[in-house]
């Protein structure tokens, strides 16, 4: 069966955006060393416009995940660019209630039952794994189909934001694995699920 992992970045404080979301203030430090091991151990989880900037060569090898699952607001980050399918490299997922129709043939649109679908789509054959890349609601949603938590935090502190998790209190316990810091203050920690 095929992993949901939420691989997302946040603040030391645990926030991944100010209260709307916007996590700007962070983009600073996708550089040097840190930039380099997203470029070779994550490619697919930078977006399709962003890759001849960075340096991405077309036709790179997808690493981890061949799916992606996002909410409204991160979506709508690309699409008031005009940018309709962000990952057009992988199978787009947008859960939203608000959207009526895709505007991108990539991008299926959840619009009822988000957990029932991801579990369609973990329940698929595939060597490749499904990336959680955006959303406080939807991962509170989905907090118990995630299996892995990936999380990128940066060095910087915003005092109140919008959450990684948009759930209700009640614990749920993740195994701490591989653990990797930067030259630059990035610290990217991995923690699997306790079942």
């Amino acid at each position: 069966m095929r992993k949901l992992t939420y691989f997302i970045a946040c603040s030391i404080d645990g926030f991944i955006g100010d209260p709307k979301g916007d996590a700007t203030s962070t983009y600073a430090y996708v550089a040097g060393e840190f930039l380099e091991y997203l470029k070779s151990e994550y490619p697919e989880t930078v977006a399709a416009p962003a890759w001849p900037v960075l340096g991405i060569e077309p036709g790179t090898e997808i690493r981890r995940f061949d799916t992606a699952i996002q909410g409204l607001n991160s979506y709508r980050i690309g699409l008031d660019v005009g940018i309709t399918s962000p990952y057009s490299h992988l199978r787009e997922l947008v859960a939203t209630r608000s959207l009526g129709e895709s505007p991108d043939p990539n991008v299926e649109l959840i619009a009822d039952d988000l957990v029932g679908r991801v579990r369609e789509l973990k329940a698929e054959e595939s060597p490749l794994d499904i990336w959680l890349c955006g959303g406080s609601t939807i991962a509170g949603e989905l907090i118990d189909e995630i299996d892995e938590l990936i999380i990128k935090t940066y060095p910087q502190v915003f005092g109140s934001g919008m959450p990684m998790f948009g759930a209700g209190f009640e614990p749920r316990d993740f195994e701490l694995g591989a653990v990797r810091a930067f030259d630059n203050g990035v610290l990217v920690r991995t923690y699997t699920r306790k079942r």
